[in-house]
């Protein structure tokens, strides 16, 4: 297809010809013209000179073309024009006897040593004259000569000024604020705003070199700069017979960086004596030069509606469309029909025949991002659909799919117009088109253009060039969700270089998804969730001790799969068995899904909310309670948090759903525990206080955790207020005759408060232990579905159904429910194959006794072991864990005490080191940080104090912590937290993301990163998550109810040089491509370091383009906020700025790299 940019956005030209020609012979028809111009033009061209070619353009013959941006850079260019460019252009003109050369809107369309250049090779410059291009395009002449026609001026210099001495000899005469222009050309390049002496300097160097890579000059003059005009400009046109007329007025007040954004024509709330004003100097201006063709004579107004000349742009400008819309005059015809010798007249263009119909607004889609100062944006357009519809018009420049926005030409992708009756018809038409706007890739501006359209100053009132700087409500943008375009994202990456996630183990998912048992329709029964929000949690502890019969809590949704599957299961087949667990087993107790590792786990693996998943499953399992492991004073994290985190996370966990709060401590200490009851309570949620169990209380020779022990603390738990009391057996050490010693101590002494009791079944004697637990008094035990129990995790659900059946423990579940559950999960456990416990370990192990190992910790430490080489020698490292343990002054083993346990015994086995010799040798060794901070009380007192004298020789002088660890740490600033949270990711933010962001800050920032990059993945099979889709096969991903894609692979691209692979979709029936970096492959390749986000005094650029200067060396120092270099992109130059006070270390980059987003400029030291 024909692509043809102005000189300023590629320097592309289009030869064709032209088949009917005038009979008069005066006029000079075309045969053949040359068109260096914007696409559209280029179309509009080709239709006005070659009728017959107006339905197709692959009809075209003798077409022509060729892009100059392929053989020059623009500032290399620049400086070798006329010469080289007529040698390119005007060599093939002459061959194909080229009649005329349309310049278009580009900065050689005001170039007049290029309009004498044409003229010179015979050849028709579509324009103005020679000479009066030179006497326009010259602002100080131009100034001259509207100030000999009575126009009125802005003060200013007479001639361009040379020397920034000039510039503070005007500011000393006029007054700040003052303007610097380029002399020689327009379009916002070379102008900047001086307030204040002190900016003078570095904003005249900006200026210079801005105009100087731009027109190939930096010649400035200076203006005195009028605060908060109108910025109004008047469209004229002329022949070569002295006919001048204008075509009414445009509004181009909506700018940024003084370039023009939005367009309206005519300009609202307009005086009709100031148009007559405005109109009449434009053409009087214009006759005064003998002007001839399309032209634009700009003005400011103030606020008195007193107007002065700015300049005369004597070419066709960008936003020309408006005023063809409401005069419907066709100016690019009326060029060239005036350049064939037509007069005004001839055409049917007579003053009094130009008449208003209406209004018409211009937007230019631009590839800047508005939340960034509209910093340019560069890279490959994905997607891109544009809008339509009665009343719209699109002006396309470079915009298709698989498009490259480089940053080294303009940022304009297509310019949309609207038009209607008035204003606001035009707004409401522009508004509707913009949202049907799709383009993917790459920034655009059109979520702020979609704002002003939307301002009720623009729809209703006037706008001067201060709007956007004024309305900062303007830049509350919504952001553009790309959920579709970010899953190819990911299901491209996930092809090109395998799971996202770590894979413990080298196994495949199954190919077989799970099949859901059938469901009941209606609503689900009642169940125990009635009762608390009827009752209360005190109701409701009443109602479970009163109850007949054994309660059994389900932990399969959460425990069950930490233990077996390494907390993997993904919120996407809990909720497709939710609705069956609803209906089928309404009577359980209630059902574990939430806390603990689960938050952890989904937000930094899973790139799940967990808050989602809380919600999500609530809506369905409404009749269920839910239960929770709240870590005390730690949430759901693993260190000490201060207390209003605490009571501000269980006040948002019971908004979203949460019922039920099992709160412990893993070292059981107290103030920890009462800590997290008090929060839960204070929420309104049920408090189940849980005593980490440990030891043998059924032996007598293992006193340190005795019965006495275990009745003091629930005694101490239950005076406290808990409405449940839980025993938390985590590795699995009850036996049956324990259970039947502590459960029945427990009963006598609290017999109106239920208990709850959780094991894991390592040893295989779960089912016995809860059993005994049960016929001792227990109210409620933990079990998980039969295809998820056993091993590290829970017991049985269908062996406790089946052995309480017809006995007063009956639970009153349906073992054939059960077994219809069970299948489900059976075959959902094969799609975490690489996840699952099995792969490394095929049976439990009664040596838990010995070792004490929770279950999840057990498990993890033999994937672990294997992981390295070391699985024969397993036997070695759990042996170094009871070690380990015995070091630490036998701990009670729960995250995070089981942590550091685990850590010490890796670290005895890395090192080849026994008990002994780490007591000996405490004082020299360096042991793990989590050691070394349990040792100073970072999590508490452990019962019977720390181990001496080994504490104090691995501390020696180290600081200590005496009491609760939290109990000295200010509160969390919520609100600035909130506040840091919405600058980082956006309005979007939500009371969970600030909770989130609180327990897990990096984890938090880390998920919002992939998000943004990848969309949200929890829609898809997980099997897709894991791998991804073979070639050719085809899948659905519902994005929400309604939204369904329909996507299918299609090819894998080759590597290409910048380490990438193009990976091939179709999405919808329509073909889509992302590219993907191989991360293989680039390893082997060398690219420009990024800066890292988290490495303190590292400098990126922010944004892609071309450095221009350096402005700093190793070893300086610098300030924060002073200026380290230069970046130049789109034409628009960024001052990069310090972020710190320091000294330089090392600069990455010199003059003329090329950088993209984020590469690395330089570091920074203090």
């Amino acid at each position: 297809h024909l692509i043809c940019h102005s000189l300023n956005d590629g320097l592309s030209a289009l030869c064709t010809k032209r088949i009917s020609s005038s009979p008069k012979e005066r006029e000079r028809p075309f045969k053949f013209s040359l068109i260096g111009i914007l696409m559209k033009l280029v179309f509009s061209s080709i239709r006005i000179i070659r009728p017959d070619c107006c339905a197709t353009y692959t009809s075209l013959t003798n077409v022509l073309f060729f892009s100059f941006c392929s053989l020059f850079s623009l500032s290399v260019f620049l400086s070798l024009i006329p010469s080289v460019f007529l040698c390119l252009c005007f060599s093939p003109s002459q061959e194909n006897n080229v009649d005329a050369i349309h310049p278009g809107y580009g900065f050689l369309s005001e170039r007049a040593d290029f309009a004498q250049a044409c003229v010179d090779a015979g050849v028709r410059f579509i324009g103005p004259s020679p000479e009066v291009v030179c006497k326009m395009g010259d602002k100080v002449e131009a100034r001259a000569l509207a100030i000999k026609a009575g126009v009125p001026v802005v003060p200013g210099t007479d001639a361009p000024i040379s020397s920034l001495q000039e510039a503070q000899e005007f500011a000393k005469t006029y007054g700040f604020p003052i303007i610097f222009k380029a002399a020689y050309g327009g379009g916002g390049r070379g102008m900047r705003v001086v307030r204040d002496y002190e900016e003078l300097e570095e904003n005249y160097q900006r200026a210079y070199s801005e105009a100087l890579a731009a027109f190939g000059n930096g010649a400035l003059f200076v203006e005195k700069f009028i605060e908060k005009p109108r910025h109004i400009e008047v469209q004229i046109l002329g022949d070569k017979y002295g006919n001048v007329i204008h075509l009414y007025e445009r509004d181009c007040s909506i700018q940024r960086r003084h370039q023009k954004v939005v367009e309206i024509a005519p300009a609202a709330q307009l005086d009709l004596h100031l148009r007559d004003r405005l109109t009449s100097d434009s053409v009087n201006l214009a006759k005064q030069v003998g002007y001839e063709n399309a032209g634009t004579v700009e003005f400011l107004v103030d606020k008195h509606g007193k107007h002065y000349f700015i300049e005369v742009n004597s070419r066709l400008q960008v936003e020309h469309t408006v005023t063809e819309e409401i005069t419907d005059v066709d100016l690019v015809h009326a060029q060239l029909r005036v350049c064939e010798g037509r007069s005004l007249p001839e055409l049917g263009l007579e003053q009094d025949k130009i008449q208003i119909n209406g209004c018409a607004i211009q937007c230019r889609v631009t590839t800047e991002d508005p939340s960034r100062g509209f910093q340019p944006d560069t890279g490959r357009i994905e997607v891109f659909r544009s809008g339509e519809g009665m009343g719209i018009r699109l002006d396309s420049a470079s915009a298709f799919q698989g498009a490259i926005i480089s940053p080294h030409y303009d940022s304009l992708l297509v310019k949309v117009i609207a038009s209607g009756k008035d204003l606001p018809t035009a707004a409401t038409k522009m508004h509707r088109a913009l949202t049907e706007f799709r383009v993917r890739g790459v920034k655009t501006n059109i979520p702020f253009l979609q704002n002003v359209l939307s301002n009720s100053q623009f729809l209703y009132a006037t706008v001067d060039t201060q709007f956007i700087d004024e309305n900062q409500e303007l830049f509350n943008l919504k952001p553009t969700q790309n959920r579709a375009q970010k899953l190819l994202h990911y299901l491209g990456h996930t092809m090109v270089n395998g799971p996202m996630t770590p894979i413990p183990v080298k196994a495949k998912s199954s190919p077989v998804d799970p099949v859901v048992p059938s469901v009941s329709l209606g609503e689900p029964p009642m169940g125990f969730r009635e009762v608390l929000l009827r009752e209360g949690p005190e109701g409701f502890a009443r109602a479970i001790r009163q109850h007949q019969g054994l309660l059994l809590m389900d932990t399969t949704f959460r425990d069950a799969h930490q233990s077996l599957l390494a907390t993997r299961v993904r919120t996407h087949d809990l909720k497709k068995i939710a609705p069956f667990v609803s209906h089928n087993f309404n009577n359980l107790f209630s059902l574990e899904n939430w806390g603990g590792a689960t938050f952890d786990v989904a937000l930094r693996f899973l790139w799940e909310c967990p808050w989602k998943r809380l919600q999500e499953l609530r809506a369905l399992i409404p009749n269920v309670p839910f239960q929770m492991l709240l870590r005390g004073a730690n949430a759901v994290g693993y260190t000490n948090y201060p207390d209003n985190a605490v009571f501000k996370f269980c006040e948002v966990a019971k908004e979203n759903g949460m019922d039920i709060f099992r709160v412990f401590d893993s070292l059981n200490y107290i103030p920890n525990m009462l800590l997290g009851m008090e929060a839960a309570g204070a929420a309104g949620g049920v408090v189940e206080a849980a005593i980490s169990y440990t030891g043998d209380v059924s032996d007598p020779m293992r006193q340190k955790y005795s019965l006495e022990y275990y009745l003091k603390l629930a005694n101490e738990l239950v005076k406290a207020g808990t409405h449940i009391l839980a025993i938390k057996d985590m590795a699995g050490l009850l036996k049956p005759k324990a259970s039947r010693l502590l459960i029945g101590a427990l009963r006598d002494h609290f017999p109106d408060v239920p208990i709850h009791v959780h094991t894991h079944d390592t040893a295989g004697a779960g089912v016995a232990a809860m059993l005994a637990c049960a016929q001792a008094g227990a109210d409620i035990v933990d079990v998980a579905v039969d295809s998820m129990a056993g091993m590290t995790s829970q017991p049985s659900m269908g062996a406790i159904v089946a052995c309480t059946r017809g006995t007063k423990l009956d639970t009153g579940v349906s073992l054939d429910r059960v077994f219809d559950y069970s299948e489900y999960w059976e075959v959902a456990r094969g799609l975490y194959a690489p996840f699952d416990c099995t792969a490394t370990m095929k049976s439990g192990n009664a040596d838990v006794y010995e070792n004490e190992i929770p279950g999840g910790q057990y498990t993890n430490l033999h994937f672990q072991a294997h992981s390295m080489g070391l699985g024969n020698k397993f036997k070695e490292v759990k042996k170094a864990y009871a070690e380990a343990n015995k070091l630490l002054g036998d701990l009670i083993k729960v995250t995070p005490s089981s942590k550091i346990v685990g850590d010490l015994a890796q670290f005895m086995v890395q090192n080849s080191l026994s008990r002994a010799e780490v007591e000996e040798r405490a004082d020299e060794l360096s042991f793990p940080l989590s050691v070394v901070e349990f040792l100073q009380g970072h999590i508490g007192i452990p019962h019977g104090g720390f181990p001496e004298p080994f504490r104090s020789k691995v501390l020696k002088a180290l600081p200590r912590i005496e009491g609760r660890p939290g109990a000295s740490l200010p509160p969390m600033d919520f609100e600035a937290l909130e506040s840091d949270l919405r600058m980082a990711h956006g309005n979007e933010i939500t009371p969970e993301d600030v909770m989130s962001a609180a327990m897990y800050p990096k984890v938090f920032q880390e998920f919002k990163e992939f998000t943004s990059n990848f969309g949200p993945v929890d829609c898809l099979n997980t099997r897709l998550f894991l791998d991804g889709p073979k070639i050719a096969e085809e899948f659905q991903v519902e994005l929400e109810r309604g939204k369904t894609l329909h996507i299918k692979a299609l090819a894998l691209g080759d590597l290409n040089k910048s380490g990438q692979r193009e990976v091939f979709f179709e999405l919808n029936g329509q073909l889509r491509s992302v590219l993907v970096k191989d991360t293989a492959a680039m390893k082997e390749m060398h690219f420009h370091p990024k800066a890292l986000k988290d490495v303190w005094g590292q400098v990126g650029a922010p944004m892609p383009g071309k450095v221009v200067e350096v402005k700093v060396k190793p070893g300086q120092k610098v300030e924060k906020g002073q200026p380290l270099c230069v970046l130049s992109a789109m034409k628009m130059e960024t001052v990069v700025n310090s972020p710190i006070s320091g000294i330089i270390s090392k600069v990455h980059v010199n003059a003329d790299s090329s950088l993209e987003g984020d590469d690395l400029i330089l570091e920074i030291t203090e």
